[in-house]
């Protein structure tokens, strides 16, 4: 019996997995990563020679529920024309039934690797304010993400940062006719009340509770706070802890309402202003207005050190 060498078992598993693109304008080049619906390939488009993302469903065996899920994300994706979201393409089926969409390829690193590789606090700031200008941006149309974290955020090469992964996202009723046409695809049959939906250490309350019907605009703020909290370190102010205990308060009503003001209130902080989440003692104040103001606090001391020598040699 003649068996087969690693390498070629290894070979014969990559040709298996590889989707069949032939009915398409897609050439396949290699996996980029897989999830727990679909996996994302890079391809090449040869009509318009450049390289593209697509998604696919993992699975052959496609049923009406993974068809709607994985046709209705690109449909929401589509539909939120933003410089935060990644655009789609094109959608379709391939040969062996499954059904992809075609996105714009994005390069750079996941929020983690990002910071992992030693960003400062404040540009960490100023990516997760970024993240919430995009998320306000779908809350406006009736868009709620539900699986914010930071393996869901993409930095690109020029710093660019975009939210990704709409796959279990959640339509306000009044909003899903801008969606989808199709009645079947309604809220209340994307999901039913007691399934958890989200990811364990960045899901609200509410959703760890399987409570769908009391999934908001506050639950994806409560998972942009504890984005924030995994980016902080032992170099955070007290301002910028008490921001992520607002944001992950456990009662709904004692959370920051929207996604807008999160960022705003992350604004004050980068602009050393007093922000919502935090009520400040004297001395605090005094700190943050020198900090904010330290070119003229020196400039006062320097005149007050110049004012104190010229007295002191004068009198000499």
């Amino acid at each position: 019996m003649k068996w087969i060498s690693d390498e070629k078992l290894n070979r014969l598993r990559t040709i298996v997995n590889e989707p069949d693109f032939s009915s398409t304008k897609y050439t396949f080049v290699k996996e980029l990563g897989r999830g727990g619906m679909g996996t994302v390939y890079l391809a090449e488009d040869r009509e318009l020679n450049r390289l593209v993302a697509v998604k696919v469903l993992n699975t052959p065996d496609i049923t009406d529920d993974l068809r709607r899920r994985m046709i209705r994300e690109a449909q929401i994706i589509a539909g939120l024309e933003h410089p935060g979201i990644v655009p789609v393409h094109d959608v379709g089926t391939l040969p062996d039934n499954r059904i992809f969409y075609a996105m714009k390829f994005v390069r750079g690193l996941r929020l983690d690797e990002y910071a992992a590789q030693g960003a400062s606090l404040r540009d960490r700031l100023r990516k997760v304010q970024a993240v919430c200008d995009t998320v306000a941006f779908a809350h406006a149309h009736g868009v709620i993400h539900r699986d914010l974290k930071p393996q869901n955020i993409m930095i690109g090469s020029f710093g660019e940062v975009l939210v990704l992964d709409w796959g279990v996202a959640k339509i306000r009723s009044e909003f899903h006719q801008s969606i989808s046409k199709d009645p079947s695809q309604s809220v209340a049959h994307q999901t039913m009340d007691g399934t958890v939906i989200g990811t364990r250490d960045y899901m609200s309350p509410e959703q760890a509770r399987g409570e769908i019907d009391q999934i908001d605009e506050r639950a994806d703020v409560y998972s942009l706070g504890a984005v924030l909290n995994f980016l902080l370190d032992d170099k955070a102010t007290n301002t910028a802890k008490a921001i992520c205990l607002k944001a992950m308060a456990h009662e709904r009503e004692s959370r920051y309402a929207t996604a807008a003001e999160l960022s705003a209130d992350i604004g004050r902080l980068l602009d050393a202003e007093p922000v919502l989440a935090y009520r400040e003692n004297a001395f605090e104040k005094v700190s943050r207005w020198v900090g904010k103001n330290r070119f003229l606090v020196l400039l006062i001391l320097a005149y007050l050190l110049m004012r104190i020598f010229l007295i002191f040699t004068s009198r000499h």
